[in-house]
């Protein structure tokens, strides 16, 4: 396909083009910001929910071997990870499922731990559920974020930390973590009796000089105190279809968070989620590789143009993820100031950083996943903006 033809997207009932009122945002915005691509899904994936459409009949399902073996050959082929049927369960959701781990494995007032600034339905799945948030802020140093490991290590000791929720790749921050990294925070999280929720659902995307590395499959001992959350939703741009495969080896924690989807009251997914999660893992493999050419070619762009028409507005450097994260601090405007200059004055529908934590004020974060042709206008609509100033 062509990553460069453009879509019309409105009156689809479509969260990211049709709900600016609802969102409290004004019509009329170029929007990129959600995590959601402007690309059709993989042919693959159509042609077999199309199939199935054929069949009409949408009873209850559950998924078939062939099912996990798209899975198990997709995490070994992609990540090195080799993973076992018993440990899956599917949820409808990423979030749906950090908010059952957080409800299975601690208690109103335990404090859970979260690295900031981060994806913001951890904050919000914490806080709804009666939990205490402790925050290891990354550290923001020449262009770029690491880990305060003694900050890490400390907070869990004093805040008596019993959940860590790990964001790799990170978002918004757009760090890849090493292995290096990854090994010491496990070993922090051993020495303490911390469980890890490691939040996945970005693995497909590492841009060429990285590689993601699945947390639970660095140690044996790590896979015992990791809930490992994938998805084939950002990866295929399927997110509506609501399925996500939750991995857990470890079979106390298993049987814990399997208790709370009971509670839920959450048992078969949908049957379109199923079917279109196999046929990606089955067949979209090139689809998923020409994709990440073109985004590389997105970054490309971008770090360009901001370099020669607004040298004011830096680019974090990505590592992976489709969503960039923007340095707007040259800019001398508070927050406040910020987010009225981009949506007022450049017309556009981004993530303001300040939803990500207070480490985020002064960042703006981008969805990069669309029609070149597109993000050069969302572009040049931010440098008008930002010469009037």
């Amino acid at each position: 396909m062509s990553f460069d033809t453009i879509y019309d997207r409105k009156n689809t009932n479509s969260l990211k083009y049709d709900c600016a009122a609802r969102c409290g945002k004004p019509e009329g915005l170029l929007p990129l910001w959600v995590a959601d691509m402007d690309f059709p899904a993989p042919e693959c994936v159509n042609e077999a929910l199309e199939e199935r459409c054929r069949h009409g009949i949408y009873g209850y399902s559950e998924p078939d071997e062939r099912y996990f073996q798209a899975l198990q050959n997709w995490f070994s082929t992609r990540h090195g990870w080799n993973v076992e049927n018993g440990w899956l369960i599917k949820t409808p959701g990423v979030v749906f499922a950090l908010c059952a781990a957080i409800r299975s494995l601690t208690e109103p007032g335990d404090a859970v731990l979260i690295q900031t600034p981060v994806y913001y339905p951890f904050t919000e799945s914490i806080l709804a559920n009666d939990r205490r948030l402790v925050r290891n802020s990354l550290v923001y140093q020449d262009g770029g974020y690491s880990i305060d490991f003694e900050d890490f290590e400390r907070k869990i000791e004093s805040e008596k930390i019993k959940l860590f929720l790990l964001c790799n790749p990170h978002n918004p921050v757009g760090r890849v973590w090493t292995e290096q990294e990854l090994v010491r925070m496990g070993e922090i999280c051993l020495q303490h009796g911390v469980t890890v929720v490691s939040d996945e659902i970005h693995a497909d995307f590492a841009y060429p000089g990285h590689r993601h590395l699945v947390f639970a499959s660095l140690r044996p001992q790590f896979e015992q105190i990791t809930i490992t959350c994938t998805a084939p939703t950002k990866t295929f741009n399927l997110a509506g279809l609501q399925i996500s495969n939750i991995l857990i080896p470890n079979q106390s924690l298993r049987h814990a968070f399997r208790a709370e989807l009971d509670r839920a009251g959450y048992s078969q997914a949908n049957v379109m989620g199923l079917i279109a999660c196999r046929a990606a893992y089955e067949s979209g493999a090139q689809w998923l590789d020409d994709l990440k050419e073109y985004l590389v070619g997105n970054l490309d762009f971008v770090r360009e143009y901001l370099r020669e028409h607004i040298p004011s507005i830096r680019l974090v450097e990505p590592q992976g993820t489709y969503l960039i994260w923007l340095d707007c601090a040259a800019l001398g405007l508070d927050d406040d100031a910020l987010n009225r200059l981009v949506i007022e004055k450049a017309g556009l529908w981004l993530d303001s950083g300040s939803m990500f934590g207070e480490e985020g004020k002064g960042f703006q974060r981008i969805n990069i996943a669309c029609p070149r042709a597109v993000l050069r206008q969302a572009l040049e609509q931010l440098a008008h903006a930002v010469a009037e100033l």
